[in-house]
């Protein structure tokens, strides 16, 4: 049994090719400004690698902001249901998931299966993890994959960042370089707001201590570290924490396929 999950992003489109109980391939890429070619191209990636061709694919789900767009998906499914069923594939003891993506932020609790319990999501404008931090780095002129570590790196108290939105934010840290503050203490401030936003998510869902972070953001060690000491635990992330969603996706194929074989 072979199936796949493709995951549409608002910065990426994910694919993953699932055979059985062992991940064959996936790619990741930057999505284009039409979603259904992203998909394409991402899933073609994914088959090159592990050397199969669409005909082998027994059955296909999409999810992502732009699943309803991907042509050859046979269903799609929310990101939220994706992302919590490929958390629990990953590490079966996995109970509350959290996924910061490029538009929204996004927090689970699931059960044994991966089915969602309770979930919430942020709710004020912009707020955003990935593209929020991807417009601050470039204000401040810093790599996007440097922003992490350089926000550890500061002596004092960082910089107060109030608003949750990008437009006043980016004021706020005009204001603040205008004045010579320096962009490690910004940054600081920059992923403090986030956390504590973060943390906020996760508490209306119920915070359990198999606790696992998905999406591009769990590579920022800038937001692992402060969201870790925020929990008071270490938690787990995924072999690529991008392709959870897509894993996810994948998982439920399966399951798509085999009821469709009892009916």
């Amino acid at each position: 049994m072979i199936t796949a999950g493709i995951d549409i992003g608002s910065l990426t489109g994910k694919a993953l090719i699932l055979k059985d109980t062992s991940v064959l391939s996936w790619s990741i890429i930057p999505t284009g400004y039409d979603s259904a070619d992203t998909a394409k191209i991402v899933t073609e990636k994914a088959l090159e690698q592990a050397g199969i061709t669409m005909a082998d694919i027994d059955y296909i789900v999409s999810t992502g902001y732009g699943r309803v767009i991907v042509p050859f998906a046979r269903k799609n499914i929310s990101e939220i249901s994706c992302h919590a069923r490929g958390a629990v594939w990953c590490n079966p003891q996995v109970r509350t998931v959290v996924d910061m993506g490029g538009q929204d932020c996004k927090s689970m609790r699931c059960d044994s299966r991966g089915n969602v319990i309770s979930f919430a999501m942020n709710d004020k404008c912009s707020a955003g993890v990935g593209r929020y931090l991807e417009v601050m780095a470039k204000l401040l002129d810093i790599r996007l994959e440097d922003i992490g570590e350089r926000s550890l790196d500061f002596t004092g108290d960082p910089l107060t960042i109030s608003s949750t939105c990008v437009v006043f934010a980016r004021s706020e840290i005009l204001r603040s370089l205008q004045q010579g503050a320096d962009k490690n203490k910004i940054l600081a401030g920059l992923h403090d707001a986030l956390v504590t936003r973060i943390y906020g998510m996760l508490n209306k869902v119920g915070l359990e201590k198999e606790f696992m972070v998905s999406g591009g953001i769990a590579k920022n060690i800038g937001i692992v570290n402060r969201l870790q000491r925020r929990v008071g635990f270490e938690f787990k992330t995924a072999f690529e924490p991008q392709i959870v969603g897509a894993l996810g996706a994948a998982v439920l194929a399966q399951e798509a396929l085999l009821e469709d074989a009892k009916s």
